[in-house]
């Protein structure tokens, strides 16, 4: 049997090391020395522990590379090294975690000035962040000795690898005490604070970034850590100190204070939205009454009383916006962008009013900014990202969970009223929807909002159907205009539909990407789960005037092999006739009627076809 025979070669990396002479740079030389180190190679551990090949490997990934080299060799040292340092072998990580000489030469990187090379800053906080976890202790100890440690990582937060590794000094620290300690210490040098002054118009796009993302993930880690312990215990240092209410008036006041910076903006309300989160991030809500939410978080009322004295600049921001350049896009020459910096702000007076803070509440309707947004809502037809984030309002405001004890300074109904009355939201969704049909009918394209009005009127009609507030929203259709009165009721019973399939419009629930159109209880073992895929199934009625229309279009294009002319091929693209079943396009699927209409338009053999010109495109709002 061939297994008699030694067909072992021994690898060429053996070979090597059977020279005397032999360099660390020739062992990286091969593509097989990652593999026998992982393997235990007891001699190539043996040459890569000695401490010239540790310090070489170390020096490989902290200095910049000959420039005598190929570009796409440059770094084949550096990587290999870096792989080698973190392939997490004990004998390595022991050598080079216990002493602090080691330490030292890896350490020395962060003491250059910036800008650091960013691949080689990946290698660095890769090698560390793999020390911070198999070696914790000695690491931990080593960086706290480093008195200007913090310093140095916030200096270089314009390289992402420096985000990297501080996230990792938070997250992967344990046992739980060391952890807990570490936050301590952190805190103690005033990280957060440190953080948040890097947030402010002077900081370069990159390093305000790398810093909005730094708070943001602390947040979102520190809060997810919390929700895993079984038992309540020290609270995370970090977050606590982010959520108070001058860590937040700091934060407000380098964003909208002296000069005005949109990055400085954008990044700004990035940390202060995911302060506000209430769930763990992912498929992002239309529906806030959604049920099924595993996790929530209660937004700390300090975060509140810091945002609050800010609100009016967020209405500014909205009234006047960064200056933009206009744009060409494939709708038209866009003169008016919408911009990153007044999206936020629409996220963010979302948000608010998704909390239970009749002071935050009351701020929002004094700066009519409800109102406000609507008009952006129609006024930029095609941008949907904004639309989305009205949407959310009118339903957050729609569904509203009343608390027992809340303050008399603005009621829930009292929030509605504003909606109804002030933000007309009913006489708004009446005129645009007749403005577009008005321009449908005319011939020109169903404007870019219709979808989400669709579903803002659904939830004004649900909510009218329904309690808690079905008797106060009733109230204020009743009091609306005589000739509104009577269009939202003809509306309502012939245009709006309430029951449409999930097919149609998926709610977007927290599982929903999981589910995608499946709940899970039709995968149970019940007769009457399986029975209600079914019978939703059997409400759509398929008409087909033809019979037999799908078999005589199969038979034109397939043919028995054995009816075959041999010397014809059967799989030749030939022109098919569908002629004979011309009644096989009438075939239509009735779903309902009203809100998506029935008609296609058709293209004409006249109507000229190819590439849009640009140069005849009017100006247009987005």
């Amino acid at each position: 049997m061939f297994w008699k025979f030694d067909l072992h070669t021994a690898s060429q990396v053996e070979k090597l090391l059977e020279k005397e002479d032999v360099t660390l740079k020739e062992l990286l030389d091969e593509d097989d020395v990652l593999q026998e180190c992982k393997a235990q190679n007891q001699r190539l551990l043996l040459f890569l522990t000695q401490d010239s090949s540790l310090l070489e490997l170390i020096s490989l990934i902290t200095h910049e590379p000959p420039t005598d080299r190929e570009e796409k060799l440059r770094y084949k040292y550096a990587n290999t090294a870096c792989e080698l340092l973190t392939c997490d072998v004990s004998i390595i990580n022991d050598k080079v975690g216990g002493d602090d000489s080691f330490l030292n030469a890896l350490y020395s990187f962060v003491e250059q000035d910036p800008p650091l090379n960013p691949l080689l800053a990946s290698f660095f906080s890769k090698t560390f962040g793999s020390l911070i976890s198999r070696k914790t202790e000695q690491t931990i100890s080593f960086l706290r000795k480093k008195d200007g440690f913090i310093t140095l990582v916030l200096k270089h937060m314009d390289t992402s690898a420096m985000m990297d590794l501080l996230l990792r000094l938070i997250s992967c620290v344990e046992p739980a005490p060391l952890r807990q300690d570490v936050l301590t210490w952190l805190d103690e040098e005033k990280l957060i604070q440190r953080l948040t002054e890097l947030i402010n118009p002077s900081s370069d796009n990159e390093r305000q970034s790398n810093v909005s993302q730094t708070l943001c993930d602390i947040i979102r880690m520190s809060r997810d850590q919390a929700s895993l312990l079984q038992e309540p215990t020290e609270l995370d240092p970090l977050l606590t100190t982010l959520e108070l209410q001058q860590s937040v008036e700091a934060l407000l006041k380098n964003m909208f204070e002296g000069e005005k910076s949109e990055v400085c903006i954008i990044n700004g309300t990035h940390v202060l939205l995911t302060l506000l989160e209430t769930r763990k991030p992912g498929v992002e809500l239309i529906d806030p009454a959604s049920q099924g939410l595993e996790k929530s978080y209660t937004v700390n009322n300090s975060i509140l009383l810091g945002i609050q004295p800010y609100l009016k600049h967020y209405h500014n921001l909205l009234l006047n916006p960064p200056k933009k350049c206009s744009m060409l896009t494939t709708l038209g020459i866009l003169e008016e962008p919408f911009g990153n910096a007044r999206l936020h702000a629409c996220r963010l007076v979302a948000a608010l009013l998704n909390t239970t803070a009749p002071r935050i509440h009351y701020e929002l309707c004094q700066l009519d900014m409800v109102n406000l947004i609507l008009d952006l809502f129609f006024k930029f037809t095609w941008n949907n990202f904004l639309h989305v984030q009205v949407e959310h309002c009118v339903s957050a405001i729609l569904h509203q969970v009343v608390q027992e004890g809340t303050s008399d300074m603005l009621s829930h109904q009292d929030l509605v009223k504003h909606l109804f009355q002030k933000c007309r939201l009913v006489q708004r969704i009446l005129d645009a929807w007749e403005e577009n049909d008005k321009t449908q009918a005319e011939g020109g394209m169903r404007r870019g909002y219709m979808g989400h009005l669709t579903r803002i009127a659904n939830a004004v009609v649900q909510c009218a159907e329904k309690e808690p507030a079905q008797a106060h929203i009733m109230q204020l259709i009743n009091e609306l205009p005589e000739d509104y009165r009577t269009r939202w009721q003809n509306f309502v019973d012939e245009t709006v539909v309430l029951h449409i399939s999930n097919y149609q419009i998926q709610q977007m629930t927290a599982n929903f990407v999981d589910q995608f159109g499946f709940n899970d209880d039709e995968f149970g073992e019940h007769d009457d789960s399986i029975n209600a895929t079914f019978s939703r199934i059997a409400g759509i009625n398929c008409s087909l005037p033809t019979p037999g229309a799908f078999e005589a279009c199969g038979k034109e294009k397939i043919r028995q092999f054995d009816d075959a002319d041999e010397e014809e091929d059967i799989w030749e693209d030939k022109e098919i006739n569908y002629a004979t079943q011309a009644d096989f396009a009438s075939v239509a699927i009735d779903t309902g009627s009203g809100v998506w209409g029935s008609s296609t338009a058709q293209l004409s053999d006249s109507e000229e076809k190819g590439w849009a010109t640009f140069t005849d495109f009017q100006p247009f709002c987005w």
